[in-house]
């Protein structure tokens, strides 16, 4: 018996837009029951602990706050639940890593986006899930792969700007290379007078171009989401470039010239990263940028408790 198409909405439009232009496409995996929540809190009981992200953040209108903590020895329905008393979201990374079934998920749309899109490649590609408290949000960030965002339950506001300057510069993706922190890059209120906006409601997805930066918006519900992203051999250039520039920028205070991704200066910056990115100054900076201080409450379902800080 055939399989059925994991888009339900694709059009020619769709192929002439890809990585273009933010595109919103229909979807039927909202109805696997790979997303029921029974199978998602059993998920979260046996998920690495490398492989999570909890982040707290702020409600709109207030202060930015953003803080990565850690489950404890909660169950995955208590951690839903948690989740859904407000601030959190849960990011279960590289799910299709993890999980045979949702990596044959992954398969069959990244299948379908190669037979929709000529030249499309993505020899790499991976997903995760996130779980969001009704008011959570995602600052302003960008991303280094290919990305799209797939709503599953919930609503969500998606604000996507352009990739160019001033809303992303060269020196952004550098910084995100070199010190894996996707939320750092400037922000300013105007930028949202040059942003399209997009509502997901479950069973839509939404792709948009290489790094463009975004924000997101939970609507007053709580979202399950799953995002996707993957590199092609571009994508994989282009990283390689934004690590080394990063490092002769911070650790050596050499202003880079070049972001060729090929030629004489891309294969001594190859050699460069791959000496340097597992060195111990580069992992030292980036735990400095994402200290886990926190965890989560057994005793007071969502609430959370303060870890003592790093000496």
């Amino acid at each position: 018996m055939a399989k059925d198409k994991v888009f339900t909405s694709w059009d020619d439009t769709h192929s002439l837009l890809w990585e273009r232009q933010p595109i919103r496409l229909a979807h039927g995996l909202h109805k696997s029951p790979l997303f029921s929540t029974d199978r998602l809190a059993e998920l979260i009981e046996r998920y690495p602990r490398e492989h999570y992200s909890l982040v707290q953040t702020g409600a709109k209108e207030s202060r930015r706050l953003w803080r990565e903590g850690e489950i404890g020895n909660l169950s995955g329905r208590q951690v839903m639940d948690a989740v859904a008393g407000g601030g959190l979201w849960l990011n279960l990374r590289n799910v299709s890593g993890v999980d045979s079934a949702y990596r044959a998920m992954l398969d069959d749309m990244f299948a379908e986006i190669a037979a929709n899109v000529p030249g499309f490649e993505a020899p790499k590609y991976q997903a995760g899930i996130l779980i969001s408290s009704p008011d959570a949000q995602v600052y302003y960030h960008a991303d280094l792969p290919g990305q799209g965002l797939i709503q599953i339950a919930g609503r969500k506001r998606v604000y996507v700007y352009p990739n160019s300057a001033p809303f992303l510069k060269p020196e952004h993706l550098e910084d995100i290379a070199l010190f894996d922190v996707e939320v750092d890059i400037p922000y300013a209120p105007w930028y949202d007078a040059h942003a399209q906006v997009l509502d997901l409601e479950p069973g839509q997805m939404l792709s948009w171009p290489l790094n463009a930066p975004h924000r997101v918006e939970n609507l007053g519900t709580v979202n399950i989401s799953m995002t996707v992203s993957y590199v092609n051999d571009e994508i994989r250039r282009a990283d390689i470039v934004n690590l080394a520039n990063g490092l002769l920028r911070h650790r050596f205070g050499y202003q880079p010239k070049s972001r060729n991704l090929r030629g004489p200066s891309f294969f001594a910056k190859a050699v460069l990263q791959k000496l340097l990115r597992d060195s111990s100054w580069v992992k030292r900076e980036r735990s400095a940028r994402r200290p886990i201080d926190f965890r989560l409450d057994a005793a007071q379902p969502g609430r959370i408790v303060d870890l003592p800080k790093a000496a």
